[in-house]
């Protein structure tokens, strides 16, 4: 993963986890939904500079390589 694509890997599980915790609090949501302005507009141009606009498989591939939980493989079945 080069540099270029770790940003892009990273700029979307910020914008993930930001997007989690505006959502989180269904009632608090219209107030935070803003707030995802800045993480999009980042995640935007880390894909564009990583050549990963429109390439949802390899962003995601590097993600999992960056965060494996997010595949959910650690997730306990039973």
């Amino acid at each position: 993963m080069d540099k270029d694509e770790l940003a892009a890997a990273q700029a979307y599980v910020r914008l993930l986890e930001a997007t989690r915790a505006a959502l989180g609090d269904p009632d608090a949501a219209p107030v935070y939904m803003p707030l995802l302005a800045s993480p999009m507009r980042e995640a935007d141009h880390a894909l564009r500079s990583a050549g990963l606009a429109g390439n949802e498989d390899r962003l995601f591939a590097l993600v999992r390589a960056l965060q494996p939980s997010l595949s959910g493989s650690d997730i306990q079945r039973g």
